[in-house]
């Protein structure tokens, strides 16, 4: 226990809520900027077992804030680099490298056993996913989202509010990180909170970060926080998430990427282009699912369909 002294003195009850860290199984969704300071994080705390989801590979456009890969790993699976960068850091843990896009089917093969989710995908279709399951599941979230300058991070679940609570939409413009640019200093400040969040979570320290939001605006020098635990759910349900194997013939599928944009298919049938809103079709047999690269322009026209015909719809994303 020596390594982890510094920190037995902080914790009420000393080794023996050490150990519960030694028993804890951590799932990291997202191998990106906010892991790159999840999982050290949580590592050299002395979790004992951490999962980390990611299908991504590393690109050149991701070092500057992504700060676990170098420029050997371009091209290589993140886990696999992470997987090998943690490896030394702490020989109480095992580094469990999953290298999949991350839908509901799998999901749910991959959260019985789970302490802690840590949503660090930083993908809006992701966290609505993770949030459902932890809410059914009564599993803690912790959520965290960076753009430009500024992000928040939040604890759900397992007692507290799910995220539809406190975000039943997403807003009506909402720009990306290749769009808007992404600050790795503010990417690492969130990542480092979400960090603290799970271990006070895993501790059961109060007060308790689930039902607790923190936002950094490091534009304009600013924080805010504030509690969210009597937040009620939407009075409707927002687009539910599904995965392309899930979907079937009897499914009616939109593809909403325009026919020259790249990316790995979505199904067979599915119709491709954009939709404007005269064209979002009527309510029919099987179910209705919109599907983009990101989730956004799906959630938005599954908004607009579930709107206009009362009917409940869903959304699925291929990746980038």
């Amino acid at each position: 226990m020596s390594r982890y002294v510094r920190q037995i003195s902080l914790f009420p009850q000393g080794e023996a809520d050490q150990k519960r860290l030694l028993d804890a199984h951590v799932l990291v969704v997202g191998a990106g900027g906010l892991g790159a300071t999840v999982l050290p994080a949580v590592v050299g705390a002395g979790c004992g077992r951490i999962t980390v989801v990611d299908h991504d590979r590393v690109d050149e456009s991701n070092l500057h804030r992504q700060t676990l890969f170098r420029m050997e790993d371009i091209g290589k699976l993140k886990v696999s680099c992470v997987a090998d960068r943690l490896s030394g850091l702490n020989p109480d843990c095992r580094i469990v490298p999953v290298a999949q896009r991350l839908e509901p089917a799998s999901a749910r093969c991959l959260l019985p056993g789970i302490s802690v989710v840590v949503d660090a995908a930083d993908s809006v279709a992701v966290t609505y996913m993770l949030s459902d399951l932890c809410l059914e599941t009564g599993i803690p979230l912790v959520s965290a989202s960076v753009l430009g300058q500024a992000g928040y991070a939040g604890g759900f679940c397992s007692g507290a509010p799910g995220y539809r609570a406190v975000f039943p939409d997403i807003p009506a413009r909402f720009p990306t990180c290749s769009d808007a640019g992404v600050s790795g200093p503010v990417v690492a400040a969130l990542g480092a909170i979400q960090a603290q969040m799970t271990l006070s979570i895993l501790l059961d320290l109060q007060p308790s970060p689930l039902g607790q939001m923190i936002s950094l605006d490091l534009e304009h020098w600013r924080s805010s926080s504030f509690r969210f635990d009597d937040a009620p759910p939407p009075e409707e349900d927002a687009p539910f998430v599904l995965g392309l194997a899930e979907l079937t013939e009897a499914d009616r599928v939109f593809d909403l990427r325009e026919r020259g944009e790249k990316g790995p298919p979505s199904v067979d049938w599915a119709v491709r282009g954009p939709l404007e809103n005269p064209e979002i079709p009527d309510v029919g047999a099987g179910r209705t699912v919109f599907v983009c690269a990101s989730g956004l322009r799906a959630w938005r026209a599954a908004r607009r369909f579930s709107e206009r015909n009362g009917a409940v719809s869903y959304i699925a994303t291929t990746g980038q």
